[in-house]
C-alpha cells in the first residue's frame, strides 16, 4: 500500500503525496498529472510499477485533487516547477530520478529543468512526455476549423481570467452529469472506458474554479524548447494521440526535435489522455525509460530493476 503524507510547502500550501517502493531503489518515478485532473489519472502507471523495484511519487499539484488551494498570484508553472523542486528534496533526496509528466504535468518538469538547472542535471535520469508541449497555446485547434480557433482561444482567455477571480469554489461539481459529454469530447479519442471518465471527471470536480482559470495565462505563455535543447542526452519519450484536442501531434514533435535522443510515438486513434487510452504502451515507455536510467548509475551502484508488469484491466 502507498504511504500517504502531507508536504506543507514555504507559502503553505498543502501537497497530497503518496510513495511507495524501497527507499533505496534503482531508480525514483515521479508521477505528474495535468490542468484540472490529479493523481488518480496515473493508476494504469501505478499499477505496472509496482511490479518493479522503483520508488514512485505521485501528488496532487497545489490547487488540486486533495492538495490545498493556491493563491492566485501562486497559480503558474513557475510556481509548479519549485513545487517540484521540494517534493523532490524531501521525497526523493538520492539517487537518480525518472520525471513522467502528462499535459501540465510535463510543462511542470520544464519550468523545473528551467529554474533548477544544477539540480536537474545532478538527479534527473530520464523523461516521459505524455500529451504535453513546449511550446504554450501555439498549436492548441481543439480540433476546430482554424478559423474558429483564435475565436474560441479569445474568449477562452477571458473567461479564464474571469474564473480565476472566483476563488475556491467548485460549482461545477453540481453540473458534472451536464458537462460529462464536453469533457468526454475535448478529452478523450475515438474510444474510452467508462471508469477512466468517470476519474477524470471526479478529478475536474475537485478543481477549483481559480486553479481552472488561474494556470490559463501561464499554460498559454509557455516557451521552453531552448531549456529542453540544453539537457544533453536524458533518456525521453514523447508520446501523443493523433486525436489529442488540446496537445496536438506538432507538440511531441518539437519536443523530440528539440531533446536529442527522444524517442517519439504517435498513437492512432487517442486523445488527450493518453495514459488511459493507451495504457500499456505508456507504463512500457515509462519502464523502458526508468530501465534505461538506472543502467546510467555507475557499475558500483547500479542494482537492475525488475522490467515487466500485471497489465491493468
Amino acid at each position: 500500500m502507498p504511504e500517504r503524507s502531507k508536504l506543507m510547502l514555504p507559502d503553505r500550501v498543502r501537497l497530497n503525496v503518496e510513495t511507495s517502493g524501497p527507499a533505496d531503489a534503482p531508480v525514483t518515478v515521479v508521477l505528474l498529472h495535468g490542468w484540472c485532473l490529479d493523481r488518480r489519472t496515473w493508476h494504469y502507471q501505478l499499477s505496472a510499477l509496482e511490479a518493479t523495484d522503483a520508488r514512485v511519487i505521485v501528488y496532487d499539484a497545489r490547487g488540486h485533487g486533495r492538495s490545498s488551494a493556491t493563491r492566485r498570484h501562486a497559480a503558474t508553472l513557475g510556481q509548479l516547477g519549485d513545487d517540484l523542486a521540494e517534493v523532490l528534496r524531501v521525497y526523493a533526496p538520492h539517487g537518480p530520478i525518472v520525471l513522467v509528466g502528462h499535459s501540465l504535468g510535463g510543462m511542470t518538469i520544464m519550468e523545473y529543468a528551467d529554474s533548477h538547472p544544477d539540480e536537474f542535471a545532478a538527479r534527473v535520469a530520464g523523461l516521459v512526455f505524455v500529451s504535453t508541449t513546449a511550446e504554450g497555446a501555439t498549436h492548441t485547434s481543439y480540433g476546430l476549423p482554424t478559423a474558429l480557433t483564435s475565436i474560441l482561444r479569445a474568449a477562452e482567455t477571458t473567461g479564464a481570467g474571469l474564473l480565476a477571480r472566483l476563488g475556491v469554489w467548485r460549482p461545477h461539481r453540481a453540473m458534472l452529469p451536464a458537462l460529462r459529454p464536453a469533457v468526454r469530447w475535448l478529452l478523450f479519442g475515438d474510444g474510452y472506458r467508462s471508469a477512466d471518465l468517470d476519474i477524470t471527471m471526479s478529478a475536474f470536480g475537485w478543481a477549483s474554479l481559480r486553479s481552472i482559470g488561474g494556470f490559463r495565462a501561464s499554460v498559454g505563455a509557455q516557451q521552453r524548447l531552448e531549456t529542453l535543447a540544453a539537457l544533453g542526452d536524458v533518456p525521453a519519450a514523447a508520446l501523443v494521440g493523433d486525436r489529442d484536442r488540446l496537445t496536438p501531434p506538432p507538440c511531441a514533435e518539437s519536443i523530440a526535435d528539440a531533446l536529442p535522443g527522444t524517442e517519439l510515438t504517435v498513437f492512432a486513434g487517442a486523445g488527450h489522455m493518453l495514459m488511459m487510452e493507451r495504457p500499456f504502451e505508456v507504463s512500457a515507455a515509462v519502464l523502458a525509460v526508468a530501465a534505461r536510467a538506472a543502467k546510467r548509475l555507475p557499475a558500483k551502484r547500479r542494482r537492475e530493476p525488475r522490467i515487466g508488469y500485471d497489465q491493468a484491466a
